[in-house]
């Protein structure tokens, strides 16, 4: 499917919501760019405008997400955890490994209070693009600036799976209670 050039910004907007709608996976600015023929900067302002008009467009790790479509829809939980930039990896893909979704990461810093960035990782693949993304790009983690402490959005299926994941992180020495 192609846009044409001819098209205004506002029918690429909403060309780029309906491709958004439809995916199943996230898709790059790149992506976009090329199939609406214009520039990628051109597409990240188009997000940004689309997010100021309320869409829930979310820009993650592994690209452009439709946040209303992505969701499982079963129960939420906010969690806290600290632990070392080393065993990221190992709390990401507990979560994962319980069909746990992660929905974003956070902190409470003393002076911005909560910081909060979506991730959206709902597999091993998924924790490992991030944490790779994280490593070319030579990025720091949001919890490095807290001594490792950060928060979670998760979602689970159902308060069962929920309350396993929770356990196996506070078996791990993650968890921290509120």
């Amino acid at each position: 499917m192609s846009a044409k050039k001819e098209k205004s910004g506002q029918e690429r907007r909403e060309f780029l919501i309906e491709l958004l709608k439809k995916s199943s996976e996230p898709l790059k600015a790149a992506q976009l760019a090329k199939i609406t023929e214009v520039s990628r900067q051109v597409i990240v302002q188009d997000m940004a405008l689309l997010r100021a008009k309320e869409e829930p467009v979310l820009s993650t790790s592994q690209g452009y997400i439709y946040f209303k479509d992505s969701l499982l829809h079963g129960v939420r939980r906010v969690i806290f955890s600290r632990h070392s930039a080393q065993d990221t990896e190992r709390e990401l893909t507990l979560l994962v490994d319980f069909g746990v979704q992660v929905l974003d990461v956070g902190i409470e810093h003393s002076v911005y209070g909560r910081i909060l960035r979506p991730l959206n990782l709902k597999s091993r693949l998924d924790v490992k693009n991030f944490l790779s993304q994280m490593t070319q790009k030579e990025a720091t983690l949001l919890s490095s600036l807290t001594s490792g402490l950060h928060l979670h959005t998760l979602e689970a299926p159902s308060v069962e799976v929920m309350d396993k994941a929770c356990k196996a992180l506070e078996e791990e020495g993650f968890w921290v209670e509120t």
